[in-house]
């Protein structure tokens, strides 16, 4: 796997690309990736059809989920959306914190940002704002947010660790997260892994879904819980850029899953965590069968 910071350039770079096209041609893709699909459907996202503060002018086809269905959000609070894109769950999330309530959106594309300002500006929000920034190292002071969102975004940041104890640190004491995210049963093949297009579009920088679960307790979160699970099929003719025929049938019946998850937890009251714990910690599954149940 390429090194931290050339993960984060290709993302930023390809994301900036992003911010230009529009939703049908990014939600024919994965996660916005150029690896687009002939057959135009939405590979990950969800219908935000009919959600109160739904803005189709910011919803660009990228998440994999729905978090602010689920995030519990309360007159007032202040909520904040890590990879906030051009704003479309931020402004889900005002209609449900309200005027008195505040809504910051974090990115690290300057163009996102751009982007996201203007449609702010165009709503007459004056209560959502746009910071731009890195979501392993939040440009926010400690114990800010009643909530955490965000959507399809930390399978793309490289370490998943530290953006999840930026998260406990921003959070308030008893505040609480609700985040869409990509997760993996089994191992992908390592021509997915490895490609650069493909973990810009969300796949291959992917966990174990048990890591992913186990990182969030290990940093000291509770209450952890799954809101929802879909599993998510990648398309052949993009399979096909990547695999052979025969790579594909194996892959196809290796029972390896792809998954969207929404996953909540909570900041205790008081910080009561244990040694955190790091992805490398975890036990190594790159030899382990999908099929065998140890995964």
């Amino acid at each position: 796997m390429k090194k931290e910071l050339e993960l984060k350039n290709i993302v930023k770079e390809r994301y900036s690309t992003i911010a230009e096209r529009g939703k049908a041609e990014n939600a024919a893709s994965c996660c916005g990736a150029t690896v687009s699909s002939s057959k135009i459907y939405n590979i990950m996202m969800d219908d935000y059809t009919g959600t109160n503060g739904y803005n189709e002018a910011a919803d660009l086809g990228l998440g994999c989920g729905l978090p602010t269905k689920f995030a519990k959000i309360n007159k007032g609070d202040t909520v904040i959306d890590l990879g906030s894109g051009a704003g479309n769950d931020c402004f889900v999330a005002r209609h449900e914190t309200g005027q008195k309530g505040k809504v910051i959106g974090i990115d690290f594309t300057p163009a996102m940002i751009q982007k996201a300002r203007s449609n702010a500006e165009k709503l007459g929000y004056n209560n959502v704002e746009f910071r731009e920034g890195d979501i392993d190292d939040m440009p926010v002071n400690n114990d800010v947010a009643d909530v955490m969102v965000s959507n399809c975004v930390l399978n793309l940041v490289p370490d998943k660790t530290k953006v999840l104890s930026e998260i406990f640190r921003v959070l308030k004491p008893g505040g609480h997260f609700s985040i869409a995210d990509i997760v993996l049963v089994g191992n992908l093949p390592e021509a997915l892994k490895q490609d650069a297009e493909m973990y810009a579009g969300c796949v291959a920088g992917a966990i174990q879904k048990s890591d992913y679960l186990q990182l969030i307790e290990g940093q000291g979160f509770q209450n952890i819980s799954l809101q929802k699970e879909k599993p998510i099929g990648i398309p052949e003719d993009i399979l096909e850029k990547y695999l052979s025929k025969t790579e594909m049938a194996k892959f196809n019946k290796s029972g390896i899953g792809i998954f969207s998850v929404t996953v909540y937890a909570e900041k205790p009251e008081t910080d009561q965590r244990k040694p955190k714990l790091k992805l490398s910690d975890l036990q190594d599954r790159s030899s382990c069968d999908p099929n065998s149940g140890c995964c």
